[in-house]
């Protein structure tokens, strides 16, 4: 039975059988936005390109790896002082399955849009945190977007073996004006790894933003 959670709540990745949940997905799932028909005319829907991100802080409370869009304008990221993205850390503990640039059409298919693959077992023994957050890349705020949900689940990104534990971020607050949202955070405490669910909007308009919060508000 998944872990239901809510707002800054903190779980530990055991699984009811007791053993830890160490290889893993981080899932986000999200919908495009659907325009009413007027005069006889078809709905239509609107493409929501958001980008599912994470940066891996080390014990110093510094950035020490990262994964988000390679696609990225390098120039841009220089003027934050950040590097070019890629898709796998440089331990190979974390993977992201690619950009997806529309959302959900027609309703919830149940399945998530952006995926980050998680093995804690090879994952940089330095490293204390993971934050995993996203970014609208178009011009829409998150009040307009139907829904934005985060959930951990083993399997691998095309097949759901089991969910761990889900967060409907949506829920929890309104969005108006928000363009990216701070979704949760995997540290480590006294050698063990826990979850918790954060779900804060903020305005960032882009990703460099969102990561100096981060390092700046969240360590």
């Amino acid at each position: 039975m998944a872990i239901n959670l809510t707002k800054g709540q903190k779980i530990d990745l055991r699984k009811s059988s007791g053993e830890t949940l160490t290889d893993f997905c981080v899932g986000v799932n999200w919908g495009a936005i659907q325009k009413k028909a007027f005069f006889g005319l078809s709905s239509t829907s609107q493409n929501v390109d958001l980008d599912l991100s994470c940066v891996v802080i080390d014990e110093n409370n510094n950035i020490c790896d990262h994964l988000y869009s390679p696609l990225y304008r390098v120039e841009v990221l220089q003027q934050f002082g950040l590097p070019k993205g890629k898709m796998v850390t440089s331990d190979g503990a974390l993977k992201h399955t690619g950009d997806d640039l529309e959302g959900d059409k027609g309703g919830d298919d149940g399945l998530d849009n952006e995926i980050i693959t998680v093995n804690l077992s090879n994952l940089n023994p330095k490293a204390s945190q993971i934050f995993f957050f996203l970014n609208n890349a178009g011009n829409e705020d998150f009040s307009m977007i139907p829904y934005a949900k985060i959930r951990m689940f083993e399997g691998t990104p095309q097949t759901v073996k089991s969910v761990f534990a889900d967060y409907n971020v949506s829920a929890e607050n309104q969005y108006a004006g928000k363009r990216s949202i701070i979704m949760g955070k995997l540290y480590k405490r006294n050698g063990e790894w826990k979850f918790s669910a954060i779900g804060d909007p903020t305005e960032d308009v882009f990703l460099g933003q969102t990561i100096h919060r981060i390092v700046k508000s969240y360590l």
